[in-house]
């Protein structure tokens, strides 16, 4: 899962920063979630499907 969140990551040219202020991370956090140093939260997870795909979320989050 970890190399598809950073697949959606790069294909937009985003940054680990720029995506991490959506669930308010740091960059350094988001990165250890990203390369597996740290684990998904659910929480996490959901504020992260509210960035990449807003409208798809508000039906079932």
């Amino acid at each position: 899962m970890r190399n598809r969140i950073r697949d959606m990551r790069e294909d937009r040219d985003l940054t680990q920063e720029a995506v991490g202020k959506a669930p308010g991370i740091t960059q350094r956090k988001y990165s250890y979630s990203e390369t597996g140093q740290q684990p998904w939260t659910e929480e996490f997870l959901i504020a992260l499907a509210k960035y990449y795909h807003p409208a798809l979320t508000a039906s079932w989050v």
